[in-house]
């Protein structure tokens, strides 16, 4: 308090000491209390203090999790901050903004304790070892390994884990489901796809300076250049064409796509058009941010060597480079678009919220970041096209484990051919599942997220053989059940064959043979 004093604020501890109304409402909690007690005391300041703003401070140790804690009502939000970041805080708030700084402690999955058959026990055993030897891979990538062959083989085995739980997963997750529901590996709302589940909560850090569609996307732009600038590794257990741009190249690409991103943002507010509009609009310059991220990431007055002419990169790769095709994978515009140019309220978890609300800006940064890194593979995909036309274009664009003509090749086959079990086999079973595949920037890395939503009007539209695929999945449903019901009556028989008879026979053979010893020593 003494610090709030310094810089000139008035600091009242006691409501009957206040004079008129006050500008700004701290909350320290010294200890942990009960959820339900915390949100109705919150409840009553708001209504005693309305329009002031409330600050909560939090302790250290907190065990409510992070989801719970952004729905409070409160503009401000801070766990064991230090003075210089609570002044900050508070200058903040006291200009209309928002802060929220989350440091949580890791968080523990809670299971019945029920017995479990052995397809649970074959699943939940095969996911902690997989677990537990992704996590030590994980420990040899932080910091980077400085041989590459060593770093190829570990994220070589990474993608191995990743295919083994998926394989895990496919063998016994209908007899799981169909054992029971209580097992705690079945959540609802968003979940992680195979080998990207987080150990350990993350930080939450949220500054809004100003509580409108601008200040929201100025606030994940800055998140989002933030992390691009750092430096971003591969979390998704796939392979990704980003990857094979330099780490110089690759900032660039995803700087340049924001760049764009917001000058679009700036040209459809001014334009004043309706939703649908906003939307079409947004399809229809597209091919153009590509275009123009593309020039401001090779450089506007780079040539290079090609066949013995000097040419500009830009030019050249803008006229090579197809940057016309959508990406079926991405979702709707019309909710992030609606959010950031008018502040529309967005759907989060069943409740309407606005963009400035925690939980909605962390949603619209989760597809804000998902079109990017998307747009960023779709651009990287033609430059390993044209890097393979052109070799003197390798060492400006790509990493030096692509210069020879092998390396680059097969990285291709490799993007091809997963491209190709993607289209075929996991996308119809995303649709079927009714999940979205979505990319985000989590803590330096691109990490994915697997959000549920209906999309029964693109499973409609799949081709045969992809629905072949649904129509196996929902055969193993069905058989899922006749299969438990098969397993316990077999296990049954086998206990009734081995106690009723076999048990009984081995009775009665060991007791005749004791018999007939005890006849024996009497007539000794």
């Amino acid at each position: 308090m003494g610090l709030l004093a310094d810089r000139g604020f008035r600091v009242v501890g006691d409501a009957e000491n206040l004079v008129g109304s006050p500008q700004l409402v701290i909350w320290h909690l010294a200890a942990p209390v009960e959820p339900a007690n915390l949100l109705e005391e919150l409840r009553r300041l708001e209504e005693r203090w309305q329009p002031a703003p409330r600050l909560l401070v939090l302790p250290r140790s907190l065990d409510c999790p992070s989801d719970w804690l952004l729905q409070l009502p409160v503009q401000g939000l801070l766990q064991n901050p230090e003075p210089p970041e609570l002044l900050e805080a508070i200058d903040t708030l006291l200009t209309g903004g928002r802060v929220v700084a989350l440091r949580p402690t890791a968080s523990v999955r809670t299971t019945l304790g029920a017995p479990l058959g052995l397809g649970q026990w074959l699943l939940q055993s095969g996911l902690q070892q997989i677990e537990a030897e992704r996590i030590r891979c994980r420990l040899w990538l932080n910091p980077p390994p400085q041989s590459l062959l060593l770093l190829l083989l570990i994220e070589g085995r990474l993608r191995e884990l990743a295919t083994a739980r998926q394989l895990l997963l496919w063998l016994w997750g209908p007899v799981l489901l169909a054992w029971s529901d209580d097992s705690g590996l079945v959540e609802d709302g968003p979940r992680w796809p195979e080998g990207s589940e987080p150990t350990t909560a993350v930080t939450t850090a949220i500054t809004l300076r100003e509580r409108t569609a601008i200040g929201v996307w100025r606030a994940i732009e800055g998140r989002l250049t933030e992390a691009a600038e750092t430096g971003l590794s591969n979390h998704t257990g796939q392979l990704l064409a980003l990857e094979g741009l330099s780490i110089e190249r690759r900032r660039d690409l995803l700087l340049g796509l924001l760049v764009q991103f917001d000058r679009l943002l700036d040209r459809l507010r001014q334009q004043e058009i309706g939703a649908q509009e906003v939307v079409g609009q947004w399809h229809h310059l597209q091919q153009e941010l590509r275009r123009s991220a593309l020039r401001q990431m090779a450089g506007s007055y780079v040539q290079l060597p090609r066949q013995g002419v000097l040419l500009p990169v830009s030019d050249t790769l803008e006229a090579s480079c197809d940057l016309a095709s959508a990406d079926t994978e991405l979702p709707d515009a019309q909710p992030m678009l609606g959010a950031l140019i008018q502040a529309q309220p967005l759907l989060v978890a069943g409740r309407l919220l606005a963009p400035d609300e925690p939980q909605a800006l962390l949603q619209l940064e989760t597809l804000v970041s998902n079109w990017l890194i998307r747009s960023a593979e779709l651009i990287s995909s033609e430059l390993l096209a044209c890097c393979a036309s052109w070799p003197e274009l390798r060492r400006y664009l790509l990493t030096g484990d692509l210069l020879a003509t092998r390396g680059l090749e097969r990285l291709r086959n490799q993007l091809n051919a997963q491209q190709r079990w993607s289209l075929w086999f996991q996308r119809p079973v995303q649709l079927y599942e009714s999940q979205r595949l979505l990319y985000r920037l989590d803590q330096g890395a691109i990490a994915p997220l697997l959000l549920t939503e209906p999309r029964d009007q693109e499973l409609k539209q799949l081709g045969w053989l992809q629905q072949l695929v649904t129509l196996a999945l929902e055969t193993r449903d069905a058989v899922a059940p006749q299969l438990r019901d098969l397993l316990r009556r077999l296990g049954d028989l086998v206990v009734v064959v081995l106690t009723q008879v076999i048990g009984r026979a081995i009775g009665l053979v060991g007791r005749g043979i004791l018999q007939g010893m005890g006849r024996s020593v009497g007539r000794s």
